[in-house]
């Protein structure tokens, strides 16, 4: 059964009482499922991978008990241990964006972009410690027009006006993928009906919970969307979220551009 608890995506709103919320939300959620994706049973190959690197298609991977990210596969310890469950009670999901195989061509290590600040981190992992999977939902959101895009299959499937981070609050640009998905039980809060976490971090607001991650979410204010208004996160109406919520599965890259 899946459990309800505070809502702690801190660039966007949280649950603490010593660190400050942005949209001040103490919203109930409910963890969703990893979504529409497809396992593979083997792992990432060296076709997939076109020889050691991941090229056209997207992947991601979930951990299976612990997982540790290192600067090079086995040595130069990075960012520390990962457990299956993350801060949040999701699942601890990365997005794999390199592969290094054996003879035989098994993965034996994947190069990750992992969840946490700085933005744009990565580290290898070892294949054992992960599931993979495959993705072919891709988000592409422009600020300058506030517009998101879904891809599947590379072809486009859907299209929202958004909400963008404030002047002082910024949205940051760059490449960064889903890695929590919540169902929020009262869609009349600043989150509305759902919320997709992202791997990106706020480069303003370094002291609030969680080193302000940012979200893609629903909202209460739709006259909202189509302006720069957020503590750093991007509001769709929540009409628009449940269609993204349903496209989008956790490990989805997501690309910010200005």
């Amino acid at each position: 059964m899946l459990g309800f608890v505070l809502l702690l995506l801190a660039g966007c709103g949280g649950a603490t009482r010593d660190a400050p919320r942005s949209e001040h939300s103490k919203q109930p959620y409910r963890v969703a499922s990893l979504g529409d994706r497809e396992p593979l049973a083997t792992g990432i190959t060296c076709a997939d991978g076109a020889g050691s690197s991941i090229r056209e298609t997207s992947y991601a991977a979930v951990v299976r008990h612990v997982a540790v990210a290192y600067a090079q596969p086995g040595r130069d310890r990075l960012h520390g241990r990962y457990g299956r469950i993350d801060q949040n009670g999701y699942p601890t999901v990365f997005g794999v964006v390199d592969v290094r195989t054996d003879g035989d061509c098994k993965p034996t290590w994947y190069r990750m972009q992992l969840p946490v600040a700085p933005n744009g981190s990565t580290g290898w992992v070892a294949a054992r410690a992960v599931r993979t999977y495959r993705v072919v939902s891709r988000i592409f959101v422009k600020l300058s027009t506030r517009r998101l895009v879904v891809f599947r299959f590379r072809r486009p499937v859907f299209r929202a006006r958004v909400a963008i981070g404030a002047p002082q609050t910024p949205t940051p640009v760059g490449r960064y993928f889903v890695n929590e998905r919540f169902l929020i039980s009262d869609p009349n809060g600043p989150f509305g009906v759902a919320a997709l976490g992202i791997s990106a971090h706020s480069d303003v607001l370094k002291d609030w919970v969680q080193g302000g991650p940012i979200a893609l979410h629903g909202t209460d204010d739709p006259a909202s969307i189509g302006s720069a208004a957020s503590h750093g996160c991007i509001r769709l109406a929540n009409n628009d979220m449940r269609r993204l919520f349903a496209l989008a599965p956790a490990g989805t890259p997501v690309s910010i551009v200005r």
